[in-house]
């Protein structure tokens, strides 16, 4: 048998041990054909709404992130209506369609309740909670042509140990039929700590648990990421979450945690046992880095497939636009932002 026919052969194998025979193939373009009217039929006739909740830590940028993808949607052509969530965000840099002060203020909460900032935020939202009917009719009208960004404010027990945050968005997603994604942004200072990269990781992981939503993690303000000092190894290995043995090393450097290395390698074994926490990086104000994760959203809650046509010619376009390799944009985000000495490896 000569080499050409080995060749082939070996192909014919591969094929199918995959699942794959030519009859397969034919069938498949006919399945698929079939599945992209099926899709976009299902789109139009439910009428899905799409968007975004924006969570994270306080300062990790959420209302300048709102501001700045509210505009970069605007400018592709979206109708966006942003949704203020925050009680204690009293300075909006952004116009918001809806605002949680109209129904509920933290500081009177504060006040005639006898709570601190973290308590009266609990109270805000299992307010809302209670009184979701007054959200949402002030968003069904916006519903018809509009797409969602929530701010929601920073208090982390909302969103991985607390039932309240997560009761309104399933109530909102039934009533609503909206199809959100969430958006963890996650400061990229943490980085250059391995103790506070673990406990972001930690924290990502937890919230994607509790939440049950398409899920992005984000590393804001890596236009920033050169001025806080240097990271223990690559950008790369922060937005992949490669092995996590290797922080030992750097965390046994840390007196404070020496202490606690065996409970640390524990919790690293859990974010890694998961496999579910990875990040991409963004400069806000980067058109590119802003659409790049615009990508990310939209195949994860849909969006991509809500206005093409039925045909297998536009569902090809979405599958196989040309998108970079992750690795690419993050090595060209260390580029432009890190010189060398702002890594130790």
């Amino acid at each position: 048998m000569d080499f050409v026919c080995r060749q082939k052969i070996g192909v014919l194998i591969n094929l199918t041990n995959f699942g794959f025979t030519l009859k397969t193939i034919l069938l498949s373009i006919n399945h698929l054909r079939l599945l992209c009217k099926l899709f976009c039929d299902l789109f139009r006739d439910l009428n899905m709404v799409f968007g975004q909740i924006v969570i994270g830590p306080p300062g990790s940028g959420k209302t300048t992130y709102c501001n700045g993808m509210s505009q970069f949607l605007s400018l592709i052509g979206r109708k966006v209506a942003v949704v203020n969530l925050d009680p204690a965000n009293d300075a909006l840099p952004y116009e918001c369609a809806v605002n949680i002060e109209e129904l509920i203020k933290l500081e009177v909460v504060m006040s005639e309740c006898s709570l601190g900032p973290n308590g009266g935020l609990l109270h805000c939202m299992e307010y809302l909670e209670k009184n979701i009917d007054w959200l949402e009719a002030k968003l069904k009208p916006l519903s018809k042509d509009h797409y969602f960004l929530f701010d929601f404010p920073g208090q982390v027990e909302l969103f991985f140990n607390h039932d309240s945050t997560k009761n309104v968005l399933t109530k909102l997603t039934k009533s609503l039929n909206l199809r959100l994604t969430a958006v963890q942004l996650i400061d990229s200072v943490l980085c250059t700590d391995p103790g506070n990269y673990v406990s972001a990781l930690l924290l990502s992981l937890s919230t994607m648990l509790h939440m049950e939503l398409p899920h992005i993690n984000v590393l804001s303000k890596t236009d920033l990421i050169g001025n806080y000092g240097k990271l223990a190894f690559g950008l790369d290995f922060y937005t992949d979450v490669q092995d996590l043995s290797y922080l030992q090393n750097y965390l046994n450097q840390d007196p404070r945690s020496v202490k606690y290395r065996k409970l640390t390698s524990e919790l690293c074994s859990v974010v890694e046992d998961y496999g579910l926490v990875s990040f991409t990086t963004l400069d806000i104000q980067d058109k590119e880095s802003v659409g790049e994760l615009v990508k990310l959203i939209d195949k994860s809650n849909g969006y991509i497939f809500a206005g093409i046509d039925a045909s297998v010619v536009e569902y090809s376009k979405i599958s196989v636009r040309q998108t970079d390799w992750e690795y690419n944009r993050v090595a060209a985000v260390q580029e432009k932002y890190m010189k060398d000495e702002d890594t130790e490896d």
